[in-house]
């Protein structure tokens, strides 16, 4: 493998930055929509209980221990509660584009490094492919030994280009489908808290 990197020239160098930066983003946004995830259902059959017993308040103290777009939202909704029910919907709403844009942080990173790897890869395959015609032109002889070393070295960019852009790309259409459950999460579960203080307001 070494042998490869070192085969397939200057180009290899960049491709290899992308790769580490590309999996080091990778592990940020593991970690942080890891810390996003929380059992929704069991969290908001607490804030129920807690608002049943104890009234709003309680419900937010439920949300300042929880960790997660789901809890950071009910607790931005329930602060407009004593308002009713539209202002409670407001709020929500605008909290939760505001955790969209924390649970998107740094994606497009992923995307620039997919785009990028096999770029580089490509632009030094062309590179290569000019220096291999070089090496037939100098030697006045179309040599199948020197076309297919030459060829071969150039190809080593793209293959790596494109290796690095596949396995980036699996990690980032992971995280999308991550923030995708995350996001029909906070959907519902809003849903479901807005309804139970209308039930809440017409009881009282």
């Amino acid at each position: 493998m070494v042998e490869y990197f070192i085969a397939g020239g200057e180009f290899m160098w960049p491709i290899l930055i992308l790769l580490i930066f590309g999996v080091a983003i990778s592990i940020e946004r593991f970690i942080s929509l890891s810390r996003a995830s929380v059992n929704t259902r069991k969290f908001l059959v607490d804030v129920k209980t807690a608002m049943d017993k104890g009234g709003v308040g309680s419900a937010m103290e439920v949300c300042e221990k929880t960790p997660g777009p789901v809890a950071s939202i009910f607790h931005a909704g329930l602060q407009r509660a004593p308002r009713g029910a539209e202002h409670v919907e407001k709020a929500i709403a605008n909290a939760g584009t505001i955790e969209m844009a924390f649970l998107e942080r740094n994606m497009i990173w992923l995307s620039t490094v997919i785009t990028l790897a096999p770029m580089l890869g490509f632009t030094g395959t062309v590179r290569g492919m000019i220096g291999a015609f070089d090496d037939i032109k100098n030697a006045n002889d179309i040599s199948p030994a020197i076309v297919a070393d030459g060829i071969s070295v150039a190809l080593l960019t793209t293959l790596f280009g494109l290796v690095v852009a596949i396995l980036i790309q699996i990690f980032h259409n992971f995280f999308i489908s991550k923030i995708d459950r995350l996001v029909i999460d906070m959907e519902e579960s809003s849903v479901e808290l807005v309804d139970h203080l209308v039930e809440a307001e017409t009881k009282a």
